[in-house]
């Protein structure tokens, strides 16, 4: 029988459920245990696939094709799992299987309500995910207090009086704020927070206080007296200069061991040897590379959260810190306001590497657009994603194949040169303007870039897009240069382009982002930061050049 940790958060949200849910899997997988991830969401959008990555952040994909919470990818990085549809349930997912069930006549003609048969559907969403595993660790989104989070908490309530204290665990994410006017701690927040817990009958096992600094014993005395906790039970949870040094600094409170303990199960050797390698080379690299992000979204940072972990991954893998600076492509095009579209192509140009993420809708693209004819004329290596390959494309085919107004359907639906179209013309079958979705093969071609960089002929890669390539526009490109290195088995959709006489020009329609890990980093990403270093070498030799040998005053 599988083990639960059930973790929640008080207080504010963006405490970090997600991170401690996820260093807390790191752990116990180091200690030999199968762990899985699985999050819970109060808000009634039964996936996060239609909101604003504004206020959601980033829509992480499951290899099944389910459009996610970005909480599921901090899960596949810190542990082995590979999340699916099931690892993630909305309130609107959950509702929508009940209201079918009641449509069906399921229930036999009861009353269908909260309690019982909602709190049910999400207990057997818990219970889908528990097979051939030691230990279920689920978040619960939200902020204890919220009307919406209720049918959730009453479910996992319900579930560790079923299963008993031996096999399930509350841990509770709380803020301890320091307040510098008072020069102390407040904690009064949490034990507000302990107590609201408490009130619909959970009792936190553990607490997990995020704070600015180490909290005194004082206070943690304080706070387990009034949160019905002995002292050993109330952790640290201080900010980190890297998530990934989170489950070390964990492990050196014994979090792990408290919560082995708690469970009856054997606390074995933790290794965590090469994790803290991999830290260390986060915290302390060698060189340093400057990355150009030039999309849509930069004001919130969580609508790239995969893709800025995955520099980073690269980064390490590279012995250096990947400087990440996000430009916002509006202010690249030609209609931007004069000293923004300057300050923008001034930071465009002191790049080592340019990176053109994915995106939807027309905002931007003409931004893009520039920030892409800018790496390939002045040779400067070029990394595009999903919407950074049909940028690449629109580019290529305007200022090199000749084709002036090509642009994307997505901009122009009626225009005459759609390098970009709807996935139903491509394929030439009416699919409804759906999404291709989640993992599919890809062939790449002998000698190419592409071909280089994986080290093999066949892979497997997320999507999540519904614009492609229109093959009838692929030989003009072909012709005047471009190489088509990647394509589906059947040859039918473009996935990969590269430009052959280019230091590094490689664009991808899917999201490797979603695939590197912090110990195995992606090789699109590793061999991009790798030709960044490089281009930011030359170009380092190149001014030394221009600057002339030096004179003895000046080496006075």
């Amino acid at each position: 029988m599988a083990k639960y940790i059930f973790i929640t958060g008080g207080v504010i949200s963006s405490l970090g459920k997600g991170i401690a849910a996820a260093s807390i899997g790191r752990l116990l997988e180091s200690r030999g245990y199968r762990v899985t991830l699985q999050k819970l969401d109060p808000y009634l959008n039964v996936d996060p696939g239609t909101m604003s990555p504004f206020q959601h952040g980033e829509v992480f994909v499951t290899e099944d094709g389910w459009e996610s919470d970005l909480d599921l990818g901090h899960y596949e990085r810190f542990t082995s799992t590979i999340t699916s549809r099931d690892h993630n349930w909305t309130a609107g997912k959950i509702y929508e299987s009940v209201i079918n069930k009641e449509r069906r006549g399921e229930y036999l003609g009861k009353t269908v309500q909260v309690i019982p048969h909602v709190t049910d559907e999400i207990k057997d969403a818990i219970r889908r995910i528990s097979e051939g595993v030691h230990v279920v660790i689920v978040e619960i989104g939200g902020t204890v207090g919220d009307i919406e989070s209720l049918p959730f908490l009453e479910a996992i309530r319900q579930f560790h009086l079923e299963v008993g204290d031996e096999n399930a665990l509350f841990v509770h994410v709380t803020l301890v704020p320091y307040i510098a006017a008072a020069g102390e701690m407040k904690t009064k927040p949490t034990q507000h927070s302990v107590k609201e817990l408490r009130s619909i009958g959970i009792n936190p096992d553990i607490l997990l206080c995020r704070t600015e600094r180490e909290i005194p014993e004082s206070s943690r005395a304080k706070i387990g007296l009034f949160c019905n906790l002995t002292q050993d039970r109330v952790f640290t949870a201080r900010d980190a200069s890297s998530i990934y040094e989170v489950p070390v600094l964990l492990h050196e409170q014994g979090v792990d061991e408290k919560i082995l303990e708690q469970l009856k199960l054997p606390a074995g050797m933790a290794r965590l040897d090469e994790w803290k390698r991999f830290v260390k080379g986060v915290l302390h690299p060698k060189h340093e590379v400057n990355i150009g992000i030039v999309g849509k979204y930069v004001e919130l940072e969580d609508s790239y959260k995969s893709l800025s972990e995955s520099l980073v991954h690269a980064g390490v893998a590279n012995d250096s810190r990947v400087n990440m600076n996000w430009i916002e492509a509006e202010h690249l095009e030609s209609g931007a306001d004069p000293a923004l579209r300057e300050k923008a192509l001034a930071e465009l140009r002191a790049q080592d590497g340019v990176l053109v993420p994915g995106g939807f809708g027309e905002r931007g693209i003409e931004g893009m657009i520039e920030a892409v004819r800018h790496a390939r004329e002045n040779e400067v290596p070029y990394f595009g994603i999903c919407l950074g390959m049909q940028v690449a494309c629109i580019e290529y085919a305007r200022d090199v194949a000749n084709l002036p107004n090509a642009t994307s359907g997505e901009v122009d639906a009626k225009a005459a040169d759609r390098i970009i179209i709807m996935l139903e013309e491509c394929v030439g079958v009416d699919i409804g303007g759906t999404m291709r979705l989640g993992s599919y093969e890809c062939r790449l071609q002998p000698g190419t870039l592409a071909r280089r960089v994986y080290g093999k002929d066949l892979i497997h890669e997320r999507h999540r897009h519904r614009y492609e390539f229109n093959n009838a526009y692929k030989e003009r490109l072909e012709e005047a240069g471009l190489v088509f290195s990647g394509t589906t088995l059947d040859g039918a959709l473009c996935e990969m382009v590269e430009i052959p006489n280019h230091p590094w020009f490689l664009a991808c329609q899917f999201h490797p982002e979603f695939l590197s890990r912090p110990l195995d980093a992606h090789p699109m990403f590793r061999e991009f930061v790798k030709a960044s270093l490089e281009s930011r070498r030359q170009r380092a030799e190149q001014e030394q050049d221009a600057s002339g040998p030096a004179t003895a005053s000046s080496v006075a």
